[in-house]
């Protein structure tokens, strides 16, 4: 798993936005998928343990911020999930 914060305009800009990413090389969503995984109560794999809850209370906390919320293809071969969002300060 990696995780990353950057901020994508200058430090002294107090509306900056910034980005948090979080990748793993699990076997990732298939792109086509993607927005089925955001639906609450939603699993894609039935197999493993779980709610289907944490990528929908993701997309709502994003979105109630103000944000953005993406699931790419990670660099490590599984899912890369990104948020963007304004700086509260």
């Amino acid at each position: 798993v990696q995780v990353s914060v950057v901020p994508l305009t200058g430090k002294d800009d107090p509306a900056g936005l910034f980005e948090i990413s979080i990748e793993d090389d699990g076997p990732g969503i298939p792109e086509d998928k993607a927005r089925e995984a955001l639906k609450r109560g939603r699993r894609l794999d039935e197999t493993k343990p779980g709610t289907g809850l944490g990528l929908a209370i993701v997309a709502d906390l994003v979105n109630e911020y103000g944000g953005v919320l993406a699931l790419e293809r990670s660099g490590m071969g599984g899912l890369k999930a990104v948020v963007r969002l304004r700086s509260l300060q």
